[in-house]
C-alpha cells in the first residue's frame, strides 16, 4: 500500500510537472500570457493601456457597425437629412430677401447722402461764383467787406453758441419752424406746463418764436460786447456752423402777400396797405381805420398794387424792404457769409433732416413736421397775369440776384406772355 500511494503521489506530481511546462512553452509562443492576469492582480498600468486600446477597438467596431447598421437598417436616416436640407432651403429664400431689401436700402442711403452733398457743394460754389464777380451780374453790396454791413442789416443773423451754430432766418422760408428749433437748442423759453425750457420744437407757440427778445443775434452784439463785438462775430463765422433756407423769389413774393395782405393784418395795412391804397388804388375819400373794417368794405390792396408799390422808386428812397420781401442776399449777405449748408423750401424735408445730421443735433430734436406753406410754382402764372409785361421784367430785374445765387431757373413763363 505504501508503495502505490508512493506511486500515485508521484504521477500526480509528474503530471504537474508537465502541464506546468506546457503553460511556460505556450506563453513564450504567444500563445496564452498569464501576465495579464498578473497585471491585474497588481494593479499593473500596463493593464489598463491595454483595456483602453481593445475597449477602443471594440468602440470603434461597434460604432462602424452601428452606423453601417443604421444606414441599412433605418431608411429614414437619409430622408430626414434631405427633408432638413429641404426644410433649410425653405428659409433660406426669406432670409436671403431681408438682406437684399437691407443691403439695397444702405445702398439707397448711400446713394442719397452723396447726392445731398454733391447738391450742397454745387449750392455753395454758384453762390460763390456769383459773388467773385467772374459773371455780368452786378448787385449792391456784392464786393463790401462783412465789417461795412451796418448792424442793423445784421439782425436776421441767430447765433447760438451753446451748439456753435448760426442760422440767418429769412421770412415765408419755414423761418417759424427753424425759429422754434433754435429755441429749444439755446433753451431760451420756458415752457409753462413743465417750468422748463422747451425740448419739442412743435411744441413751441408759433407766435412767440418771432419775439426779438427769445434770439441772440449779431445785431445785439454791440449792446453785449461792445467794441469787442466785430472780433466775435469774424471768430464765430469761421468757427461756427452756418446755415439758411430759401425759396423761388417770385413764389416768395406771393407767399408774402397772401399771408400781410390776403387777410386782415392791423400793422402791414397800416404801414403798407394803406400807403398802396392811396397811391395806386384811386380810392376817394379817407380809408377805413383798421385792416378789419377796410376789408369789410371790399377794400384791400391787389397784387398788382403790391408789385407796383415793391417798383416804385418812392419805396426804396423811404426804407429798405420790409424783410417779408426784401431780397435773401440783403437778408443774409451770402457774398461775406460763406454759408455751410443752404437749404431749399422745396427741398424741406431731406434738407432738414440732412442739416440736423451735420449741426449734431439730430438726436436732440426733429425738425416740425407741420403743415407747409402751399404756395408754388405753379401759381405765378395765374398770379402775374395781371400784371403788365413790363413790370413783371423790372421786378425780375430787381430778384435777379436772388434767382442766380441760389440756383433758380429764370421764369420765362412769366416774362415772355
Amino acid at each position: 500500500m505504501g508503495t502505490w500511494r508512493a506511486l500515485r503521489v508521484a504521477f500526480i506530481l509528474g503530471s504537474l510537472f508537465m502541464i506546468l511546462l506546457i503553460i511556460i512553452y505556450w506563453d513564450d509562443v504567444g500563445g496564452f500570457s498569464l501576465h495579464p492576469f498578473q497585471d491585474l492582480k497588481h494593479g499593473s498600468l500596463h493593464s489598463g493601456c491595454c483595456s483602453q486600446i481593445t475597449t477602443s477597438a471594440s468602440l470603434s467596431v461597434s460604432t462602424m457597425q452601428t452606423q453601417t447598421s443604421s444606414s441599412i437598417t433605418d431608411p429614414t436616416t437619409t430622408s430626414s437629412t434631405t427633408l432638413l436640407s429641404k426644410g433649410t432651403t425653405k428659409k433660406h429664400p426669406k432670409e436671403k430677401q431681408t438682406e437684399d431689401k437691407s443691403r439695397i436700402n444702405e445702398e439707397k442711403k448711400r446713394t442719397r447722402m452723396m447726392t445731398d452733398k454733391r447738391e450742397q457743394e454745387e449750392r455753395q460754389q454758384r453762390v460763390m461764383h456769383m459773388c467773385s464777380g467772374r459773371n455780368t451780374l452786378e448787385f449792391p453790396g456784392r464786393t463790401r467787406a462783412f465789417e461795412q454791413i451796418p448792424n442793423k442789416e445784421l439782425d436776421h443773423l441767430i447765433v447760438d453758441d451753446t451748439h456753435q451754430i448760426i442760422y440767418c432766418y429769412v421770412p415765408k422760408v419755414a423761418c417759424t419752424n427753424w425759429k422754434r428749433v433754435m429755441v429749444v437748442l439755446a433753451q431760451s423759453l420756458i415752457s409753462p406746463s413743465s417750468g422748463k425750457p422747451y425740448t419739442d420744437p412743435e411744441t413751441v407757440p408759433a407766435d412767440l418764436v418771432h419775439n426779438s427778445s427769445l434770439h441772440l443775434t449779431f445785431a445785439k452784439f454791440w449792446h453785449h460786447y461792445g467794441s469787442l463785438s466785430r472780433h466775435l462775430m469774424a471768430l464765430k463765422l469761421q468757427h461756427y456752423t452756418k446755415f439758411l433756407f430759401v425759396r423761388d423769389p417770385f413764389v416768395r413774393l406771393i407767399s408774402a402777400f397772401r399771408n400781410k395782405f390776403g387777410r386782415p393784418n392791423e400793422d402791414f395795412y397800416k404801414q403798407f396797405g394803406s400807403v398802396m391804397l392811396r397811391r395806386y388804388g384811386n380810392v376817394s375819400g379817407s380809408l377805413p381805420e383798421t385792416a378789419a373794417e377796410a376789408f369789410a368794405a371790399g377794400i384791400k390792396p391787389t397784387f398788382h398794387q403790391f408789385i407796383t408799390y415793391l417798383l416804385d422808386p418812392e419805396t426804396e428812397k423811404e426804407s429798405i424792404f420790409n424783410e417779408h420781401w426784401r431780397q435773401v442776399y440783403r437778408l443774409c449777405h451770402p457774398c461775406q457769409v460763406k454759408y455751410n449748408f443752404i437749404g431749399r423750401l422745396e427741398t424741406l424735408e431731406t434738407d432738414a433732416e440732412q442739416l440736423l445730421k451735420l449741426l449734431k443735433v439730430d438726436h436732440l430734436l426733429r425738425f416740425p413736421s407741420g403743415a407747409q406753406n402751399r404756395t408754388a410754382t405753379s401759381w405765378e402764372r395765374d398770379w402775374f397775369a395781371q400784371i403788365p409785361i413790363t413790370k413783371r421784367r423790372e421786378l425780375y430785374k430787381l430778384y435777379e440776384p436772388d434767382f442766380e445765387l441760389f440756383g433758380y431757373p429764370k421764369p420765362d413763363s412769366v416774362l415772355h406772355q
